[in-house]
């Protein structure tokens, strides 16, 4: 069966000081279980940046429209549409989008969900 999703920041919410539309998981079957990784579309106004963000996830960014610059554990970086960006975990980083048009962007992300740590 095919699942088509359209991205599109009217179908994204707040999140991380920018619009984010959560892409995966989809509703998985009982057979299914969970997909290993998560993806999301990322919308960030003009002359805007993100809220610092840190977790326990290694992250790509695939820049879809616009040009920005990310600042990731004391480095910054500029891009723009094509790029791919790779985010080691546990690393702050905060997107900026010092243009005046928008930027959009997709995360792929992995683990699904952020490890847990084993309770002795």
């Amino acid at each position: 069966m095919i699942t088509k999703i359209r991205i599109s920041a009217t179908s994204a919410s707040d999140e991380f000081g920018m619009a984010c539309q959560r892409l995966i998981p989809w509703q998985p079957t009982q057979s299914d279980g969970e997909p290993p990784v998560g993806a999301m579309a990322c919308f960030l106004a003009a002359g805007s940046s993100s809220e610092p963000d840190c977790h326990d996830q290694d992250e790509v960014m695939v820049i879809l429209s616009g040009a920005g610059t990310l600042q990731l554990a004391g480095e910054t970086t500029d891009f723009t549409i094509g790029d791919l960006l790779v985010l080691p975990r546990n690393n702050e980083h905060v997107v900026s989008n010092p243009t005046d048009a928008p930027l959009s962007w997709l995360s792929v992300y992995w683990p699904l969900h952020e490890p847990t740590e084993a309770t002795a």
